[in-house]
């Protein structure tokens, strides 16, 4: 089973919940931008469609539309990530390894505050975190195939597919592994974050089995809910595309996505990050980076090699607080 206290971690999302409103207002925004340009774009295309094709066309040109709309609103998303993982996901990082760690939070407004004092403090520019993040990322992937994944334990014959199945499950459960290791940087008031960053992979891989386990556990748990607040959002969604221009109704699939996504984001990954922090800063209580899988890393995983050369570059190589502790 699990490792994480469900009990202990839904409490913690109460505790923070500043950041939980914060989320809940930018990934309902991010939603309403889509809706909007949904609506837009198909009025724009059923306008188009009535100037320049014939009596089928208004419908088509309105499609088109609209998927032109969801195109922009993206592009703007991909441009503002950087501010979202710095403003939003790392400042609620920062208050939930308080919780964990004992610690306790400023109350309302201040909490967003306080947390953002401590990232900028730990990171300084957003780009900073960003790097760091993609970075982590990166070697992450890496991990699944050093551990051998499931296969190593089903040494049965006639499973391959089951096996390749399994390990794509698996690879899917370690989306927010970066975020955990972005908590281990602050947890240990990390002033090198790149080389605190390439020993949080070391020692998350030397402990992978565990770390993987839970982290396929809370990717079932959010993969269900997800499904669950996407069909119950397929009604709201056909409703909005009910008053669009032209005809629209497949879009209500697309838009009860979206809905799900924003619900995802907001009240369910925060959940997930929680419960594996809690996992990891106990499994590592103790341990020190091991060499081997320093090594093993850097032979299979060139995001880990920049890791390390950039550790090297920026802060001249010397060892962060985490080493040796």
């Amino acid at each position: 089973m699990w490792d994480f206290d469900i009990g202990r971690t839904l409490g913690m999302m109460v505790r923070t919940w500043p950041f939980i409103l914060l989320r809940l207002v930018v990934y309902f925004s991010i939603t309403l931008a889509y809706v909007l340009a949904t609506g837009v774009g198909a009025g724009v295309g059923f306008g188009l469609g009535h100037v320049f094709a014939d009596a089928d066309g208004p419908a088509g040109f309105a499609v088109f539309g609209g998927l032109g709309g969801i195109v922009v609103v993206s592009v703007v998303l991909y441009w503002l990530r950087e501010y979202i993982l710095y403003m939003v996901k790392a400042g609620h990082i920062a208050v939930l390894v308080e919780l964990i760690e004992g610690r306790e939070l400023p109350a309302g407004k201040s909490q967003i505050d306080h947390a953002r004092a401590v990232v900028t403090e730990r990171f300084g520019e957003a780009n900073v975190l960003f790097v760091v993040d993609q970075l982590v990322k990166g070697a992450i992937r890496v991990i699944t195939g050093l551990l051998g994944g499931i296969a190593r334990f089903l040494p049965i014959p006639g499973l391959n597919g089951l096996v390749g199945f399994i390990n794509t499950v698996i690879r899917l459960s370690l989306t927010y592994v970066d975020e955990v290791l972005l908590g281990y940087n602050i947890r240990i008031n990390s002033r090198d974050p790149f080389d605190t960053a390439r020993q949080g992979v070391v020692l998350y891989a030397q402990n992978g089995m565990v770390m993987v386990k839970n982290a396929v556990w809370l990717a079932l748990f959010m993969w269900v809910l997800a499904l669950l607040v996407f069909l119950l959002m397929l009604a709201p969604a056909a409703a909005v595309l009910y008053v669009m221009p032209g005809q629209l109704a497949g879009w209500s699939f697309v838009l009860a996505i979206i809905f799900a996504w924003a619900i995802k984001a907001a009240l369910i990954e925060p959940f997930a990050i929680a419960a594996l922090m809690q996992v990891y800063f106990r499994v590592i209580e103790g341990q020190v980076p091991d060499p081997e899988w320093d090594q093993r890393l850097a032979g299979a995983s060139s995001h880990f090699r920049e890791l390390k050369e950039k550790a090297v570059s920026s802060f001249g190589g010397r060892p962060s607080a985490a080493e040796g502790a």
